[in-house]
Order: structure tokens, then C-alpha cells, then sequence
């Protein structure tokens, strides 16, 4: 992996190009993971790997810190930690990620959002939109929202509970008529226990103070982008990490549920 990330520059301007000195990842349509949401369901909260190392793979992207410490949220290189008491932090390079997944963000698809008064009509209006349901999409949406519900978490300490426990005691935030941006990823169906099928958003205000998790939501005025994403890597923790000995056949699709929503 090291020889990998030698080459790694971060994401090229122009995705589409041929330089040959730009992030290989950056040249296509990737979307990069680290670990796995089973590892997460399964209390595995250690960080794998550093932010700078994150942003070599993609400029956009979700996911939480290391001990569950909060909700990340990241567009235009500049990602942020949402921590349980709502307020927005800059992520520092040297701080690590359990689990995050990011991409080279570049528009494929815009679309005006009407007014949209839930997370589900949300969703409905952007499948409609989509030409498949079996790739990833990158969603980024930016405008005014009259409501804004997100979530966050407290930072654990061993021995580590599992997700659905933490999520049960979860500190939750209402904003009203704010701006901001939602970022995060819809993934297929057939990613379960790999990913969130569906869709995963974070929130993050216009002047990136507050955010998390995303619950729910009613639009005044916002834009949708969509970043159609045909290739997937997934970065398992190495070494001698707990990953290891963590029991990964059960079924957790029911407990992802209740902790997403």
C-alpha cells in the first residue's frame, strides 16, 4: 500500500484528464472506504488511518473519528468533525478514521430540488432522477433549508459498546431556515454489511460552525449534484488490529437501521 500512496497526489483537477502525475483514484470514478459499517455496528472504533492519508484518496467524503468521536463531513478538501455537542471542528491531518468513505468529487448530474418536506420524499425524488440503482452516487445538495434534524455521537472509551447502544443515548440538533451543505453517498443494495445501502448524509452549516448525521429535512431553496461513481475500494484495517477477530457473518441490516435513523 505504501508504494500506492507514493504516487498519490490527491484529486486532479479535472478528472477526465490524462496527467500522468495526478492521484491514479482521482483519474476515475472511485469511491474509496475505509474498513467496513459491520466493523463499525461491531464496536470496532480504533482508527486505521490518518486524515492525510483520507484526502490522498478524494476531496469529499463521510464517515466518524477514532473512538466513534463524532461525525465527519468533508467537500472541497476541507473536512470537519461534528462532535456530540454539535459544534463543528476543522479534522486535523494527523487524526484517524475507524471508517469513512470519500471520492474526488465531480458533478455529473444537477438537478433543482422542489420543496421537500422529508428525508423519505428526499429520497424518492432523487431516485426518480437516477439512471440505475446499482452504482454509488456522490450527493452533495447546498442551499436553505427550513429544517434541519441531525444526530452526532460521543466519543467511546474501551471496552467499546456497540453501535446501536451508543446511538440509543445520541445528543440530536433542530435548525431552522439555515443554509449549508448535505454530503454523503448512496450506495446499492448489495453492499449491505460492506456499506449503507441507501443513502448516507451528513450536514454542515454554511459557515460550517454545526451539523451531523442527517434525520431529516425540509428545503426552502437547494441544488442537488450527483457524482456517478463506477468503481469501489475498500482499505481493510492490517496489521494486528481487532478487525481480525471480529465475528463478521451475522446479519446487522436491522441494527444499521436503528442506528441510521
Amino acid at each position: 500500500m505504501s508504494l500506492f500512496l507514493a504516487a498519490a497526489a490527491g484529486c486532479s483537477p479535472d478528472k477526465t484528464g490524462s496527467d500522468a502525475n495526478a492521484n491514479p483514484l482521482a483519474g476515475s470514478e472511485t469511491l474509496v472506504q475505509i474498513s467496513t459499517i459491520d466493523a463499525v455496528l461491531n464496536g470496532l472504533y480504533d482508527g486505521v488511518t490518518s486524515l492525510e492519508t483520507l484526502k490522498e484518496y478524494g476531496d469529499f467524503g463521510i464517515g466518524t473519528l477514532a473512538g466513534l468521536d463524532g461525525e465527519m463531513i468533508g467537500f472541497d478538501g476541507d473536512f470537519y468533525q461534528v462532535r456530540s455537542d454539535g459544534i463543528a471542528y476543522l479534522v486535523a491531518d494527523n487524526m484517524e478514521t475507524p471508517f469513512a468513505a470519500v471520492t474526488c468529487f465531480d458533478s455529473d448530474l444537477e438537478i433543482e430540488l422542489p420543496q421537500i418536506t422529508s428525508y423519505e420524499q428526499l429520497e424518492q425524488f432523487l431516485d426518480a432522477a437516477l439512471p440505475t440503482d446499482n452504482i454509488f452516487y456522490a450527493v452533495r445538495i447546498e442551499g436553505t433549508f427550513s429544517y434541519i434534524k441531525t444526530r452526532s455521537v460521543p466519543r467511546q472509551e474501551k471496552p467499546y459498546p456497540p453501535l446501536v447502544e451508543v446511538t440509543a443515548q445520541q445528543p440530536v440538533f433542530e435548525f431552522n431556515d439555515v443554509a449549508g451543505t448535505i454530503a454523503g453517498f448512496r450506495s446499492p443494495a448489495y453492499v449491505s454489511g460492506v456499506n449503507v445501502p441507501g443513502y448516507h448524509l451528513h450536514f454542515l452549516t454554511e459557515d460550517r460552525s454545526a451539523g451531523g448525521h442527517l434525520l431529516e429535512l425540509a428545503t426552502q431553496e437547494a441544488v442537488a449534484k450527483i457524482d456517478y461513481t463506477f468503481e469501489f475500494l475498500m482499505i481493510l484495517p492490517g496489521g494486528d488490529s481487532d478487525f481480525y477477530h471480529l465475528d463478521l457473518t451475522q446479519n446487522k441490516q436491522a441494527e444499521l437501521e436503528q442506528a441510521e435513523k
